[in-house]
């Protein structure tokens, strides 16, 4: 396979032209080549372009190369490295896209975009008093953005500080009443403290906005179960695992911060006749599709 001329190294050799020869007797002095900052500047945005429109199709490795070429050329502007940051962390590269996402906050320390990715990132290595500190600093610059509440409440959650993250969660909704997700999670804390009724209101009024979001289903369709609504909740329970058999897996669950108590109800729940049927119903269905 024949070697190829880096970029960055091609766009200098095409810059030198042709080097004339000193005249005799001229000493021979070293050759600086003059390159344009800006011109390099330029095609280093134009391959972060190139790289948001590849992730936007999911075509992430060829977005990747795209961006680790674009810091190269544009070292010193902070977008091109907060795009590699995102991009190292849709491919599950957390420390190289926390790496990233720093040398983005140091080029530009106000910007809270910034702030939130490096808040989802340290939440993602279990860093979570450092994502309390990285969302802080982005909603102080940027407050009211729903996700960002969602995601601080979240790390307020698993520091089981949940009185904070309850807070965050009803910010969350107060800035967008839809946003169901948040009051989901309350629902969760409310079950894992006891208040089997409360959460079930959360869970109920998460429906209501959503009647195809199966997680609040299925968590309501287990409290009810538990506290002894059997046909009701197995009947839920069903629905919601038509909706998306993924909560049928524990450990799916428990990345979407299930608590133990709600955990171990489940797992109950899972085990019943009549749900066993149900999941081995959906697993045929899987296998006969194309």
């Amino acid at each position: 396979m024949p070697n190829r001329i880096p970029l960055f190294s091609l766009i200098i050799f095409l810059t030198l032209g042709g080097i004339i020869q000193p005249a005799f007797g001229q000493a021979l002095l070293p050759h600086t080549p003059q390159v344009d900052t800006a011109d390099l500047e330029n095609k280093g945005l134009s391959l972060a372009e190139e790289a948001a429109q590849l992730a936007q199709f999911k075509q992430y490795d060829m977005a990747l190369s795209r961006a680790k070429l674009a810091t190269q050329l544009a070292p010193k502007n902070y977008r091109v490295w907060y795009l590699l940051g995102k991009l190292y962390l849709q491919n599950d590269e957390i420390d190289k896209g926390i790496e990233s996402l720093q040398k983005s906050r140091t080029l530009e320390p106000k910007n809270p975009g910034i702030m939130f990715a490096l808040g989802s990132a340290n939440f993602q290595k279990k860093k979570y008093a450092e994502a309390v500190e990285n969302l802080q600093a982005g909603l102080k610059l940027k407050p009211d953005v729903p996700g960002a509440l969602f995601d601080l409440g979240n790390a307020y959650y698993m520091l089981r500080q949940f009185s904070n993250a309850i807070a965050q969660y009803e910010k969350a909704v107060a800035t967008e009443k839809t946003f169901w997700p948040a009051i989901n999670n309350i629902g969760l804390i409310k079950y894992e403290k006891g208040d089997v009724e409360g959460a079930l209101r959360q869970w109920r009024s998460a429906v209501a906005i959503d009647q195809k979001a199966a997680e609040p289903l299925l968590a309501m369709a287990v409290a009810l179960y538990t506290k002894g609504d059997r046909e009701q909740g197995l009947k839920l329970g069903e629905t919601a695992l038509r909706l998306d058999n993924r909560y049928a897996d524990i450990k799916f669950l428990k990345e979407n911060l299930w608590g133990d108590r709600l955990l171990g109800d489940t797992q109950k729940f899972l085990e019943t006749p009549r749900i066993k049927s149900t999941l081995v119903q959906l697993e045929e269905q899987n296998l006969s599709q194309p």
